[in-house]
């Protein structure tokens, strides 16, 4: 008897999986994209391994090598100092990724709790958290992180170890884009969230004493995935775009860290006798960024209830 009723309770959930399912496979563009998503994720995270199969160390310098084509030990070539463009490719590539990625789910969770806060409990507090939502969407993205990003970190305090770290640059850019970058899911979650705070089952929790933090993360969550999820997905291509605006800048991931900016940005001053070194890592963030915006499209309309199946 248990099986049965477990089997009953589970099949609305399993019926609306199956045909988001059907909706995202008859979408070509936003499967395609998938793959090639995963594609160049384990092709990132797999750079160790090729630089083992090549028998080549990527980060190191050999001047006599400059420039060199094509080759079985170097796939595309070597950069203006001797290196592997192959290995340094999927190396930057795995920051880029993780960039996009991490900040883009950083943004989602504060845009959540955000947009949760002021569509249930409405009011004062709706007014005064969309009018600060409000004056981010007004500020002028790109100056603002420009100057964000020049911001000298010995200056605030933070223990030397932090501010010489390798890494300190990469994680610089993921707080500041992600303290920005919130407000698209703020008003997404806000809107559903108020129309879902008059329906029956948040109503019946309210009478049965529940608190206003199990409410919103037990009864309004669940139901706001869908939005958040999409918004997260779109969100992933503009936040690679923007690293990449910030490291052509030099203001972004600093070397030794490679990340597709930053190679555009080495590649500035070859342009025209290697030009391979700017077109592969342009290359890269335009299909990365077109594919997840194909992915996100696709994503929207299999979640979207009104959708035909």
């Amino acid at each position: 008897m248990s099986n049965s009723v477990l089997t009953v309770s589970d099949a609305p959930l399993q019926s609306a999986m199956a045909l988001a399912r059907r909706r995202f496979l008859k979408h070509k563009m936003a499967v395609g994209s998938a793959v090639l998503i995963v594609a160049l994720a384990l092709l990132a995270i797999g750079a160790p391994l090729f630089e083992m199969l090549l028998g080549i160390d990527a980060s190191k310098v050999n001047l006599l090598g400059r420039f060199s084509p094509p080759s079985a030990q170097h796939p595309l070539g070597t950069d203006e100092l001797g290196r592997d463009l192959l290995i340094r490719l999927l190396a930057g590539g795995q920051v880029s990724l993780l960039v996009g990625l991490v900040t883009a789910i950083g943004a989602a969770v504060i845009g959540t709790i955000i947009g949760l806060w002021a569509g249930y409990f409405g009011g004062r507090l709706d007014a005064i958290l969309m009018r600060f939502t409000d004056g981010i969407i007004a500020l002028p993205l790109l100056p603002l992180l420009i100057v964000l990003a020049a911001i000298d970190l010995n200056k605030l305090g933070l223990p030397p170890a932090i501010v010489q770290s390798e890494n300190v640059s990469m994680f610089r850019i993921i707080i500041i884009v992600a303290l920005v970058g919130w407000t698209t899911v703020a008003r997404l979650v806000r809107g559903a969230a108020l129309s879902l705070r008059e329906r029956d089952f948040v109503q019946a929790a309210i009478v049965q004493g529940a608190s206003a933090g199990r409410i919103m993360f037990v009864h309004l969550l669940p139901n706001l995935f869908s939005p958040i999820v999409v918004a997260t997905t779109l969100s992933v291509g503009n936040v690679i775009l923007l690293e990449s605006v910030l490291s052509f800048l030099g203001l972004g991931i600093q070397p030794p860290i490679p990340s597709w900016g930053n190679l555009l940005t080495n590649a500035q001053e070859q342009i025209f006798s290697a030009p391979q070194l700017a077109i592969y890592p342009g290359l890269l963030i335009f299909l990365t960024v077109f594919a997840f915006n194909f992915l996100g499209d696709g994503l929207q309309d299999a979640l979207d209830p009104r959708s035909e199946s």
